[in-house]
């Protein structure tokens, strides 16, 4: 059985206290991270998740938020965990480029863990869908302004189980193909019916929500103005630290 868990639910700005997007993808001694953003180590090693046990990590888009960690979990690969297997991270052709600079933005000379750990590139587009560390993954261009296209994502585990994730965006419909047959839909519900641009309210989802074919949907990537109407809508929200089964 597959299981997904959220190291980080939150936004940008700790809105309710929660941590950055990171999803966690386990099945069996298989293990993927659905977007790292800068406190996502900080939520892996408080959920007792060993980051040398991460095999894949897909990024959705260039924002800190959800790539932001990446230098950190890299670093720590170097000089703590001391990584021993290959890591594969996949996502748009420009997040290698964009993560070597932000490493040396943050930790000037920190490239060097990039030749130190075993790390693969794997960037990926749309129309396709990319075998990757033993699963798959599948990516959609959303409305997310961000330097580089944004993605929606479907990824798909090694024993046929199918996770998708909205990533942050305006509604499209290119959300109801992410979202197709998956087992879990993770989407952005950022306010609750405040437009605001690049991102998806939740009363535009919920407008939308029955041309969504999947198994289960919850509700990710809050404000503090979502949380507090998260509680009185009967739908599944997540948390820091909660763990579905799918």
């Amino acid at each position: 059985m597959a299981s997904v868990q959220f190291a980080g639910s939150g936004d940008a700005f700790g809105s309710g206290g929660r941590l950055q997007t990171c999803i966690v993808v386990t099945d069996g001694d298989w293990r993927c991270l659905i977007d790292c953003g800068a406190s996502s180590l900080i939520g892996l090693k408080r959920q007792a998740i060993d980051p040398t046990s991460v095999d894949a990590i897909v990024i959705s888009h260039l924002h800190g938020d959800h790539f932001g960690g990446l230098p950190f979990l890299l670093l720590d690969a170097q000089f703590n965990s001391r990584r021993s297997t290959p890591l594969q991270i996949t996502g748009h052709r420009d997040l290698e480029p964009r993560l070597r600079a932000t490493m040396d933005a943050l930790f000037p000379g920190s490239q060097r863990a990039l030749d130190l750990v075993d790390v693969a590139f794997v960037p990926v587009g749309p129309g396709v869908a990319h075998a990757f560390s033993g699963g798959s993954v599948e990516v959609f261009e959303v409305e997310h302004a961000c330097g580089a296209p944004p993605y929606a994502v479907r990824v798909t585990t090694p024993s046929g189980a199918v996770v998708g994730y909205s990533g942050d965006t305006a509604w499209t419909d290119v959300l109801i193909d992410a979202a197709d047959g998956t087992d879990l839909f993770v989407v952005e519900a950022y306010f609750y019916d405040k437009a605001v641009p690049w991102h998806l309210d939740y009363t535009t989802l919920a407008r939308h929500r029955s041309r969504l074919r999947t198994r289960r949907l919850v509700l990710t990537h809050m404000s503090d103005d979502m949380l507090n109407h998260a509680g009185d809508l009967g739908v599944d929200a997540a948390h820091d630290g909660l763990t579905i089964h799918i």
